[in-house]
């Protein structure tokens, strides 16, 4: 038997408006979200590794210039995220460092999973970079039951 989201897949037919106008909506959300969540994962390495985080630091081992590094900052700081003092770099808050450890824990387990399945070590890390940030809570939960299991 086909049910109805199995009928749009394989017939063609646009979900409801509503209904597609979620997910897209989950999927801005979940971009949006992935950038700090990047930004505070690396700032709390840095901090870790070399006790500081430097916006040029960050720009450069992210990818990008310096004017972008330094307004995802200025977000980080208005989200509470972070804090930045002049010529010592950034901090997390608490709420940064626990955002962080949360981010790391699904990075590792959503590698751990691909690992599983089969995918090279490299190709895990760099897929789990986007999937970590766009899975739901119960994707994220059953990726865990799996690897349990196993």
């Amino acid at each position: 038997m086909v049910d109805s989201a199995d009928a749009v897949r394989l017939l063609g037919i646009l979900p409801a408006e509503p209904t597609q106008a979620r997910r897209f909506g989950k999927a801005r959300t979940a971009q949006s979200s992935a950038l700090l969540e990047d930004y505070v994962e690396l700032i709390s390495d840095l901090l870790s590794s070399g006790g500081e985080a430097r916006p040029t630091d960050i720009a450069r081992r992210l990818g990008v210039s310096h004017a972008t590094a330094i307004k995802t900052i200025g977000r980080l700081k208005r989200e509470g995220l972070a804090s930045a003092k002049p010529y010592r770099g950034v901090f997390l808050t608490d709420d940064g460092e626990r955002l962080a450890e949360r981010v790391r824990a699904r990075h590792r387990t959503v590698v751990e999973l691909l690992l599983a399945v089969g995918v090279p070590r490299e190709t895990a890390e760099q897929d789990a970079e986007g999937i970590e940030h766009h899975v739901s809570d119960a994707t994220f939960s059953a990726f865990e039951r799996f690897l349990r299991r196993g």
